[in-house]
């Protein structure tokens, strides 16, 4: 008989801790799996982690066995990954073909985690439609966490380690979900103290059986019965307060956090399993914009503005537009960007600069209240800004823009200038002049704007024939205009579609969003703006995707938009007109106004170049795009993979929520020490991004450095600046800071130590950080 069999056959038959406890270590973990399981983390289907039970028991038996019969710490983890490698993977198959046999199981959880791997990695793809790798990532993940929480309490008797490694995973997990979890954490809140009490009459009874004091069994029964009082009214009255108390001990020891963790947030979020009612973990508008299979809006206010005068007509807040579509999520590939000081024009440099030509001023003052992001929300055609804002463009050559981005959470003016409708101005809106724009798109239109995937719309599928019943009702299917309305009124007509914010009991499981929506004609925003945006590119209109919100509740000068007014529409480019903003989403939600047919324009030829080819850049008399080239017309162009950088195609979402969480927290919570000198706070941020391995070079001077970092974190520009400025001007300059000065240093040393944890997702440079040179 070998050593592991004779160690495993001395196991006596009842724990010296008694049952109880083992039972309490059960409870205490299955609050993980329950809490995961009712979060429903993947595509909103709560029973694709019923298995979740299961690895838990597994993991509290292996690390049970491996404590009580002396295996050690490590083998007994070597033991359960060697099991978990065989039996999870097992599990998840039967999620994927539960009819196959175990063989096939296998198989296709392998053929699931090399196609995720090759959509994030290789093909460059924004999400994945596999599910497979998050199924065996969380499956792993509660079999280690069980495992450990079995062998520290029977192994090395630490029962604390156990209840505070599950506790953070399951409040984390809580924190990241709008269902009530309550119970499951007044039930974790008993195994807890049961089993801390349990421990502690075991110590008791032992130690009074070493010194021979008395019935060890009677202080035992003692310590139980007056512990378990204790939890009774303990847990009671810590449901009491949960129900009545009103108060924010933590608030301002928080305080701030949120925004960083926004960012950080955007920099993972495309890794994160979607679906159930999940919180997000960045802003609603970030880079990347998947479509799940539920819209979570809540009541609070997001943001308020004061309008210079009264205004009547309702504005659109956009805060972001998409250009790129990935069968079920929207992405912006951005290319570059460029910074603007308050004041200056903030589209000058980019193809989507417009001039009052067309349009008025609206000046107005808005105050963020919970969204905490970093967009500057606007109606389309933002002037100016009295803030430094950072404008990311999703092309160098045809330079439209992807968002426009401030520093700080200040409130922030903005002058916008916003089209006008009519024929009093030549150049106002009508719905004559855009069915006469015709289709003579530019280049950089046509190559960005009519992409579509080749999976988005499967030949002989329900959205090749949506595209074709909306063009048999349209007057005249060549005119885009004409197009794009009878799109909105076929998609609005609640005898088509039903808007429905919560659809994750359709089987759309290797659909895309379009063919989803055709199929089974319900969802919300989302699927209306996705569906028509590419139908449309199908039908050879470019179009894009716009996300920001609703207009809200006005009075006079004053507007209060709330969360639930979070909204996405599409944009349709007309040549000479550029973008303008249709809203196909039914259910009573969209809010546009209808245009005035105005007076009879002459058609253009939809085929013709009727304007001269510019360079790439150059900006017209209308402030938009004027370099024209052959149609656009067709039914779309193949999709090709973007530039975007690859990355790892798994990352264990709770763990690194953890991670990142506790790391922001101890950053921002433990600050500068002592005074902050510009010395200190220039040698702190040099020293914590070599950390990161973007240490300056030898021959950098300050601002070179400064610079160059800058370029890796454009969101911690102002405070890398600052820190900068403030070093050559005390080190080189033999200036003193006054007190404003020092101040704005000691905040400035403060966010950037958590803004530095951003350089952990970007790739390093071989030999620190080479200077941007500039032509």
């Amino acid at each position: 008989m070998s050593e592991l069999s004779e160690r495993v056959r001395r196991v006596p038959k009842a724990p010296a801790e008694g049952w109880l406890s083992l039972l309490c270590v059960f409870v205490l973990t299955m609050t993980v799996a329950w809490s995961i399981d009712d979060a429903a983390w993947v595509l909103g289907r709560d029973h694709f982690t019923d298995f979740l039970a299961l690895t838990v028991g597994w993991g509290i038996a292996i690390g049970f066995i491996g404590g009580k019969s002396g295996l050690g710490r490590w083998p007994t983890y070597l033991l359960g990954s060697i099991l978990a490698a065989l039996v999870v993977p097992l599990y998840v198959g039967a999620v994927l073909v539960p009819e196959a046999t175990w063989l096939t199981q296998y198989q296709a959880t392998a053929t699931s985690m090399v196609e995720a791997w090759r959509d994030l990695a290789i093909r460059n793809q924004s999400v994945t439609q596999e599910y497979g790798h998050f199924l065996l990532t969380l499956g792993l993940f509660t079999w280690a966490t069980a495992m450990y929480a079995g062998f520290t309490t029977f192994g090395h008797k630490r029962p604390l380690n156990a209840i505070v490694l599950v506790g953070l995973v399951l409040v984390v997990n809580m924190g990241f979900t709008y269902n009530n979890q309550l119970t499951l954490l007044v039930l974790f809140s008993l195994a807890a103290l049961f089993l801390l009490i349990r421990f502690h009459a075991f110590d008791e009874e032992s130690e009074w059986l070493r010194r021979r004091i008395g019935d060890p069994a009677a202080v035992s029964a003692l310590y139980l019965r007056g512990g378990s009082v204790f939890i009774a009214v303990a847990v009671g009255a810590a449901f009491v307060l949960t129900q009545t108390a009103s108060s924010k001990p933590l608030e301002g020891a928080v305080r701030g956090v949120g925004d960083q963790l926004i960012s950080f947030g955007a920099d993972f979020q495309r890794f994160l399993p979607t679906g159930g009612a999940n919180r997000p973990l960045g802003v609603q508008f970030g880079q990347t914009s998947p479509v799940t299979g539920q819209w979570v809006t809540r009541d609070e206010i997001a943001f308020s503005v004061q309008f210079q005068s009264a205004q009547e007509e309702p504005f659109y807040w956009r805060a972001a537009v998409y250009d790129k579509f990935q069968l079920t999520a929207w992405t912006q590939t951005v290319a570059a960007g460029y910074d603007v000081a308050p004041g200056e024009e903030v589209l000058a440099q980019s193809n989507d600069a417009v001039t009052e030509s067309g349009r008025h001023p609206v000046t107005f003052l808005v105050r963020p209240g919970d969204f905490r992001a970093s967009t500057v929300l606007s109606p389309e055609g933002i002037s100016q800004v009295n803030a430094p804002v950072r404008v990311s463009y999703v092309d160098e050559e045809s330079k439209f823009v992807a968002s426009v981005d401030r520093s700080g959470g200040d409130p922030y003016t903005v002058t916008a200038l916003v089209r006008d409708v009519g024929d009093s101005d030549p150049r106002g809106l009508t719905i004559n002049k855009l069915r006469a724009a015709g289709m003579a798109y530019p280049p950089g239109i046509r190559e960005r704007y009519l992409g579509v995937p080749e999976e988005a719309i499967p030949a002989g599928g329900d959205a090749e024939q949506l595209l074709e019943d909306i063009l048999a009702l349209t007057p005249d299917p060549d005119n885009p205009y004409d197009v794009a309305s009878a799109m909105v009124d076929y998609l609005r007509d609640p005898d088509n579609f039903e808007y429905d914010a919560d659809v994750r009991n359709l089987q759309c499981e290797g659909l895309s969003t379009v063919e989803c929506f055709a199929r089974f004609r319900e969802g919300y925003c989302q699927y209306y703006a996705t569906t028509m945006a590419v139908l449309l590119r199908q039908h050879g209109i470019p179009t894009r995707l716009a996300a920001g919100f609703l207009p809200g509740k006005r009075d006079t000068v004053n507007e209060t938009v709330r969360f639930n007014g979070a909204h996405a529409w599409v944009e349709v480019y007309f040549p000479n007109y550029g973008w303008v903003e249709f809203d196909p989403t039914g259910g009573g939600i969209a809010q546009t106004e209808p245009l005035p047919t105005g007076e009879p324009v002459p058609s253009a030829d939809p085929n013709a170049s009727i304007a001269p080819v510019l360079p790439p850049g150059d900006i017209g008399d209308r402030g938009e795009l004027v370099d024209e080239g052959p149609s656009g017309g067709g039914t779309g162009i193949p999709f090709v993979g973007g530039n975007e950088s690859g990355g790892v195609f798994i990352v264990v979402a709770l763990l690194l929520a953890i991670v990142v969480g506790a790391l922001v927290f101890l950053a921002w919570r433990r600050g500068p020490r002592g005074e902050v000198t510009p010395d200190r706070a220039y040698a702190s941020l040099t020293k914590l991004a070599s950390r990161f391995g973007f240490a300056p070079k030898a021959n950098q001077t300050v601002y070179e450095y400064a610079g160059a970092l800058s370029e890796v974190l454009p969101q911690s520009r102002p405070e890398i600046q600052t820190v900068a400025q403030a070093k050559v001007e005390v080190a080189y300059g033999r200036r003193m800071l006054g007190d404003e000065r020092a101040a704005a240093l000691r905040e400035a040393s403060r966010r950037l130590r958590v803004g530095l944890l951003r350089l952990v997702f970007r790739r390093r440079p071989r030999r620190g950080i080479r200077p941007r040179l500039r032509t």
